[in-house]
């Protein structure tokens, strides 16, 4: 399955952030992508994931030559400020969550051993989501794009919040998940990106711009990206 990006275009007011814009994102590899801040990658996400409406162009599901639209319910979007029921505590979310879902979890997991894997300790799994810090809360909504693993899975900077080991127990977890979906993470983090992602891409003066692979993990690959983003 591929994710379709057809010349689409999209802007606030006067502010242009895509201008005819095409891509392709493949099932079965990590993307990372990398812009400047205020550059449009929440943006980028928020269209794909249906939550904005394109001025131009379309976004639509490749099946072996077959094109079709898709439902918001076939994106996974985990965004940078989560939005969680505050009237619940984790452990009755993440339960509640994987119960109607059931028939498209991948993992046998309990809700237990999804939230300690995250690093949050059994003290805290009983606590109300409102009580939680950012940084706890985007655990949890991390979570819930792995249990139900979606056709596309958006991550706009995640782990960002994570100790090392939770950060490596997650990136092993999203490793698993690019063979039955295709997985769009943004970072600002250059190396990050260079040690999870299969390809780079660069959003920059309104348009998607893949790097080649092969350069990927190259001495001078930071710089090139680097005077790419600083290009006038």
């Amino acid at each position: 399955m591929r994710l379709t990006l057809n010349s689409i275009s999209k802007q606030f007011d006067q502010k242009i952030i895509l201008k005819d814009a095409s891509f392709v994102f493949e099932q079965g590899k990590i993307y990372g992508l990398l812009g400047r801040n205020g550059a449009g990658k929440t943006t980028l996400f928020n269209c794909i994931a249906h939550n904005l409406v394109l001025e131009q162009g379309d976004i639509q599901f490749d099946e072996e030559g077959q094109f079709r639209d898709y439902d918001a319910t076939e994106i996974g979007f985990t965004q940078t400020h989560p939005q969680l029921p505050a009237f619940m505590t984790a452990f009755e979310f993440v339960r509640f969550y994987m119960d109607i879902h059931r028939e498209k979890l991948r993992h046998q997991r309990s809700p237990e051993d999804w939230l300690t894997l995250v690093g949050i300790e059994p003290a805290d799994q009983h606590r109300l989501l409102k009580d939680f810090s950012h940084g706890m809360q985007n655990k949890v909504q991390l979570l819930l794009s792995l249990i139900v693993q979606p056709a596309v899975l958006l991550l706009d900077e995640p782990l960002t919040s994570f100790d090392p080991v939770a950060a490596h127990e997650f990136k092993q977890l999203i490793r698993e998940a690019k063979n039955d979906s295709v997985i769009i993470f943004s970072t600002p983090i250059l190396q990050l990106a260079q040690d999870l992602c299969d390809e780079i891409v660069l959003l920059h003066h309104q348009t998607l711009q893949a790097l080649p692979t092969e350069r990927l993990h190259d001495a001078g690959f930071e710089q090139e990206v680097i005077s790419l983003l600083t290009d006038k």
